[in-house]
């Protein structure tokens, strides 16, 4: 379905056509690139350099997970570090609350990492000698906060993350996921608007692992924050995100909420990355549900009000339990009190499959469109 037009407020973060190329002749093999468009790997043959990212324009929204996803030398890592110009872009734009980040002096650039944009790595590079409080409040020591303030607000951070029993010790007498914690809280304790993330569980056992990434996303959408999260795991990427982008060679292949990708690839390289996940919790009713005229023009007899009912958002989990619990051929999805559309047992196949309904998806229509 189309993704509503943006009000430029709604627009914490914006790449507007960023590069990134390295090597010592990067300036030129920029030019070389804008004038005679060169590919990656043409780039490498006549300038020894390397295109770590190609071109990218995204938009993360207030509010949103924002998930980006590949494989390794894919570019993503490099791109979240230009989000807060770790690195500088070769070419382009990057935007946060519509300032641009190339634009800002020194001073204007820290400001802005140490109130905008939180960041956690994969390691979280604690001070050894430093308590759990000490270390959470440690940026906020650097922006020359006062030590009780800052403690204050450290262990309120701790708390939020589940450590408050823990602040008095020291990085050593933790596990990894609680480092982990205390990396996150470090990044909360300096109230960021965004907080990017690189790859911060994929260290970690996946029992933790998965326990981090639910209390990651809940504490995210309490606190009303926005998040870049970096990870190599398409798994990881639909437990979190509100929507993913998955890069190749530099480049993003495709931006959309995990349904969005997993019924609409948009090549052969995301229709394999997506192929082995489970549709039963991703694809939603109002996806793989036929207009009510064409399932009435196919059965005439039928009363399609005293069909079993489910939501547009009830998942193919839970629309497959209705069908094996009822004798019906088919379920009827109601919206706003109307019957928005009908599926059939061929349709939840299809949605098992991975196919998106021609008639559901097609241009964004308000339901209501679809199903007369």
């Amino acid at each position: 379905m189309m993704t509503p037009k943006l009000d430029v407020n709604d627009v914490l973060v914006s790449c507007q056509s960023v590069w990134k190329i390295f090597g010592e002749n990067s300036a030129a093999a920029m030019k070389a690139v804008v004038e005679r468009g060169l590919t990656k790997k043409q780039i490498l043959q006549d300038y020894s350099c390397v295109v770590g990212v190609s071109d990218v324009n995204l938009e993360v929204r207030r509010g949103e997970i924002f998930c980006i996803m590949g494989l390794s030398g894919s570019g993503k890592s490099t791109l979240i570090r230009l989000l807060n110009k770790l690195i500088t872009p070769s070419s382009g734009k990057v935007l946060v609350n519509g300032r641009e980040l190339s634009s800002l002096s020194a001073a204007e650039l820290r400001a802005v990492r140490a109130r905008q944009i939180g960041m956690v790595f994969q390691s979280v590079a604690l001070l050894p000698h430093r308590t759990v409080l000490e270390n959470t409040a440690f940026g906020l020591e650097v922006q020359g906060v006062a030590k009780a303030e800052r403690l204050k607000i450290a262990e309120a951070a701790l708390t939020k993350v589940g450590l408050a029993d823990w602040i008095q010790r020291y990085p050593d007498e933790l596990s990894g996921g609680m480092q982990q914690r205390v990396g996150l809280a470090r990044a909360l304790a300096a109230d960021p608007e965004v907080i990017l993330m690189d790859e911060p569980f994929s260290a970690l056992d996946p029992l933790i692992r998965r326990q981090l990434q639910d209390e990651f996303r809940q504490l995210t959408k309490e606190l009303g924050k926005s998040a870049v999260f970096i990870t190599h795991d398409l798994d990881e990427a639909i437990r979190i995100g509100d929507r993913i982008a998955i890069m190749k060679d530099g480049m993003i292949i495709q931006v959309g909420t995990a349904e969005e990708i997993v019924l609409n690839p948009a090549d052969d390289y995301v229709a394999e990355f997506v192929a082995g996940i489970s549709r039963l919790h991703l694809v939603k009713a109002n996806s793989v549900m036929s207009p009510v005229s064409l399932y009435k023009a196919a059965h005439p007899n039928v009363d399609v009000s005293r069909l079993p009912t489910t939501h547009p958002d009830a998942d193919l989990d839970h629309v497959i339990g209705l069908a094996v619990a009822n004798d019906r051929d088919a379920i009827a999805v109601i919206d706003a009190g109307i019957v928005a559309g009908v599926i059939t047992l061929r349709d939840l196949l299809r949605g098992v499959q991975g196919t998106a309904n021609e008639y559901a998806l097609s241009a964004g229509q308000p339901l209501a469109e679809v199903s007369s």
